[in-house]
């Protein structure tokens, strides 16, 4: 055998020993299945899926790195969506869209670093009835109408 293809072996057989991807699923005490997602060296990454004890769906969405990416949906014990959005660095960014326990969108937020910062529309029967601005946690302002909204603001803000 030459020298370059014991070097290509070796190489070869370095990456996929230090490069470790499983499919891991976790349970709870009463044997339902807790969680399950991939972990590549030890750290929980790409798709993951976790469960309340009653089996239902809890929440599911991406990892990188052990940390929290890209858009998570949570569900409710019932099997209700109360909350989606998209993580970055594992907090919050973005629009996030909260739910009442029928389903219905009750407030929409910009999140910055897991906090508001920027609008919150906020929804009764699936109509928006008010819009606040936040800036870094804090209520700057509120509108009740959609012409004093507008008025005082860009929709493109919006986005």
């Amino acid at each position: 055998m030459s020298f370059k293809i014991i070097i290509y072996l070796f190489s070869f057989v370095f990456i996929f020993n230090t490069y470790s991807e499983t499919y891991k699923k976790n349970y709870h005490q009463n044997g339902q299945l807790k969680s399950e997602g991939w972990v590549i060296n030890g750290k929980k990454h790409n798709y993951w899926k976790f469960y309340h004890q009653n089996g239902k769906l809890a929440e599911q969405g991406h990892y990188k790195n052990n940390i929290k990416s890209a858009y998570w949906t949570y569900f409710s014990e019932t099997g209700i969506v109360y909350q989606e959005g998209k993580y970055s660095d594992g907090k919050k960014e973005h629009w996030w869209t909260f739910y009442n326990d029928k389903g219905q969108v009750n407030h929409k937020c910009q999140l910055s670093e897991g906090i508001k910062d920027g609008y919150c529309l906020k929804y009764s029967n699936e109509k928006l009835t008010s819009a606040e601005k936040y800036k870094n946690g804090k209520k700057i302002d509120e509108w009740f109408s959609f012409s004093s909204f507008k008025s005082e603001n860009k929709l493109s803000d919006l986005k």
